[in-house]
């Protein structure tokens, strides 16, 4: 597979972009440094044209997690191409965002108002905003990833390990006032005693989780973090730009049955267009009146058209259900391809957004060889798959098909100690780190 011309992108991107993209996670070195394709020429379901004519199947991050649908989904499509020759951007405000709000709210009873961005990691960044307006407090408690802001990053200004168990390793948090050192604290998901010792020991005013990431909350968690944000007065914020509509049409906290003050969505909510939610309850929201949040994008009516077109086409579908058997599908098809290969691997995630990793010293050179030897036989691959609802069971098989060789190749590697020799370029980044 032939992937010349994206190489050669790539290399001149880097001289000119930081860090070669705008998002970490698109980073060819996170892939397959001096390989990866790059750059693409057109998408259509799950399939992905690059710049030099290679149809690639992608059975890996789907846009990063935001075409829940597919790419290019015909129907979001059609309603965002009706209103683009109406005019998306005017002195006057767009229906479409009433509408939106309105569907939010009926999807979440406990929720009263809602507010709008354009990516997760801002859409957080205004929840612990109006959180902290709320209570007057500078400190949060936070458990997971919620993005590049300075009230998250300048955990690390504390540890500069804060942050390497909530999903990046190496996240270094220069340019983050020193003043904001302690104002923002890890837990561990799961672990209540942690965020107990740190309400003990400081003075709370926002607790901030992602109610799901990759395991099931265990003991009753997330009710027992609601019940300290009441005993302490502090606003309880679940992070659902991962987890939100792929569980369920809506917020995954409604399965659980415990309901935050404040929830922020983005991702799959819009398939691809820009868009992102802040709801909440009417007494913590209306804070946002006080304090000054507002940007010109923030209400162009692209977003909110597509997030209410992917939400209907979601209800209409049951496609949370359709995610969460073919990311099943794939999840029981890496053990059970693992076990006849005596492979070491293991799973973890939710059903819609699995994961898998080897089980040896050299994860990190073997996940990159999977890359590699998946790549040439056509596939996007890594050690995720977003679903969508584009993956069928057809890709799947055919899919776990070419799992089952490229397996094959990783056991002989691993019995023969000759991994790097496989490789064709050097190991795939784990976390954060310069690209020149």
């Amino acid at each position: 597979m032939k992937t010349i011309r994206g190489i050669k992108l790539w290399n001149r991107t880097k001289k000119i972009i930081p860090g070669g993209s705008q998002l970490l996670s698109k980073r060819s070195e996170m892939f397959l440094p001096d390989q990866w394709p790059s750059f693409y020429k057109k998408a259509k379901g799950i399939e992905i044209w690059d710049l030099d004519g290679n149809k690639f199947v992608d059975m890996s991050l789907m846009g990063v997690g935001a075409c829940i649908l597919g790419y290019a989904d015909d129907d979001v499509n059609e309603a965002v191409k009706k209103i683009i020759d109406a005019g998306t951007m005017t002195t006057l405000n767009c229906p479409e965002e009433v509408e939106l709000a309105e569907l939010l709210l009926k999807l979440h009873s406990w929720a009263d108002m809602v507010r709008y961005a354009k990516t997760g990691g801002e859409a957080m960044a205004i929840a612990v905003r109006i959180g902290r307006a709320y209570t007057g407090k500078d400190i949060v408690a936070f458990c997971g990833y919620h993005g590049w802001h300075d009230w998250y990053l300048s955990a690390n200004l504390a540890d500069d390990k804060n942050l390497d168990g909530h999903l990046l390793l190496g996240l270094e948090p220069l340019g983050v006032p020193r003043g904001l050192k302690g104002t923002a604290i890890p837990f561990n998901y799961n672990i209540i005693e942690e965020l107990e010792e740190i309400v003990e020991n400081n003075d709370i005013g926002v607790i901030v989780m992602e109610p799901i990431r990759d395991h099931e909350p265990e003991n009753n968690f997330l009710k027992n973090c609601r019940d300290i944000a009441d005993d302490i007065g502090a606003v309880l914020i679940f992070d659902e730009v991962t987890s939100g509509w792929r569980l369920r049409v809506g917020g995954v906290h409604e399965l659980y049955g415990v309901h935050p003050d404040i929830a922020v969505f983005g991702k799959a909510m819009s398939n691809g267009f820009p868009m992102a939610a802040i709801i909440g309850k009417e007494a913590i929201m209306d804070v946002a009146q006080s304090t000054f949040i507002s940007s010109t994008y923030w209400t162009d009516r692209i977003g909110p058209v597509a997030a209410i077109a992917t939400i209907n086409k979601m209800q209409d579908n049951n496609v949370p259900s359709h995610l969460c058997r073919i990311g099943d599908l794939i999840s029981d098809g890496w053990e059970r391809i693992g076990k006849e290969h005596n492979l070491g691997i293991h799973t973890e995630g939710i059903a819609p957004l699995p994961h898998f990793a080897f089980d040896y010293k050299e994860n990190q050179a073997l996940q990159t060889l999977f890359t590699q030897e998946m790549l040439n036989r056509g596939f996007l691959a890594s050690k995720s798959v977003y679903v969508s609802y584009s993956h069928n069971e057809e890709h799947v098989e055919k899919y776990l098909e070419n799992v089952n060789d490229v397996f094959g190749v990783i056991k002989r590697a691993v019995e023969e100690h000759s991994v790097h020799d496989l490789l064709k370029g050097p190991v795939a980044h784990e976390g954060f780190k310069r690209l020149t």
